[in-house]
């Protein structure tokens, strides 16, 4: 007998400048995934939206292969497997999509074959799939997220912040893998950059948790990753000033990028325009999106 049921998972940003492979945030932009898993031997993959014809239709789709390991830990045998996949959540550019797609199908899997697996069995397995937990954790538990890896095992704190804070996103018209990301990182960093970020990481939990959003400007610095993913970007450093100087709380790479966020209270719409324009002053084609913290996480919307 056929099983269907239908998940909404939220895009993420991490790093969140300082709190590198640390710190992610779930944002409202989604990606939703119908998926049937049936007794008959006939799989198929279908995608709409964000990455329709990229990513992958066949065993290589990282979704698929979440589903079969759910199915392998479950010991539940569904030969057929249809996935349906409506994607917002732009590909590659440091949402994370990759995470959103992992997610989407453990949760999805999880739900059909009657929930077995416990959020954490969930959190463990989405670590092993992306690499890091810093993406999947907001993807799964929805809010700010901060977690880190002890003895093999992911382990995230979750929190909301006490006052309304808003995210906006400058997405730029070219993708960057974050293989080729972490390909310019350097091997080692100084004692002192270290310092620099352990400090800055901290402020940033620290105003995030209490609402104190004036400290964001300084939280958001960063020594390990940004200064040496910014010649991918072109433009990056005057898109941050002009968020900056439109009244934005502070600005940071998303991710591996090459989408930059910027964190405000208010006036949203003119520090997009205002980030738009300072990538097109490089030649960068770009537009810009207004989101919120998502604080539901991956989300069953239809149950078998």
């Amino acid at each position: 007998m056929s099983v269907t049921v239908k998940v909404r998972v939220p895009g993420t940003t991490a790093n969140c400048g300082s709190g590198f492979d640390t710190i992610g945030i779930a944002c409202t932009i989604y990606n939703h995934m119908t998926l049937t898993l049936s007794p008959q031997n006939h799989s198929r993959i279908e995608i709409s939206g964000e990455g329709a014809g990229i990513i992958p239709v066949d065993d290589r789709n990282i979704a698929f292969r979440a589903i079969r390991e759910v199915l392998r830990r479950t010991g539940r045998n569904y030969p057929g497997i249809h996935i349906h996949m409506e994607n917002d959540v732009p590909l590659a550019r440091g949402l994370g999509s990759s995470a959103a797609a992992i997610v989407a199908g453990l949760v999805a899997a999880n739900a059909a074959t009657g929930n077995r697996l416990t959020t954490q069995d969930v959190f463990e397995m989405a670590t092993r799939l992306e690499g890091h937990p810093d993406n999947v954790a907001p993807a799964i538990f929805g809010g700010i997220t901060v977690s880190m890896v002890h003895g093999g095992t992911p382990r995230t704190l979750r929190f909301l912040p006490p006052q309304p804070l808003k995210l906006v996103v400058a997405i730029p018209d070219f993708s960057l893998s974050t293989r080729t990301a972490r390909q310019v990182l350097p091997k080692t960093v100084s004692f002192q950059d270290a310092v620099f970020n352990v400090s800055r990481a901290a402020l940033l939990v620290g105003s995030l948790c209490q609402g104190r959003y004036e400290s964001l400007k300084y939280a958001l610095e960063d020594r390990l990753h940004q200064p040496y993913r910014e010649k991918l970007i072109p433009g990056m450093a005057d898109v941050l000033a002009a968020a900056m100087a439109k009244g934005a709380l502070g600005a940071a790479l998303s991710g591996a990028g090459p989408c930059l966020i910027a964190f405000t209270q208010r006036n949203e719409s003119f520090i997009g325009e205002a980030m738009i324009q300072a990538f097109a002053q490089h030649g960068i084609k770009a537009r810009y999106r207004p989101l919120n913290i998502d604080t539901t996480g991956a989300k069953v919307v239809v149950a078998p």
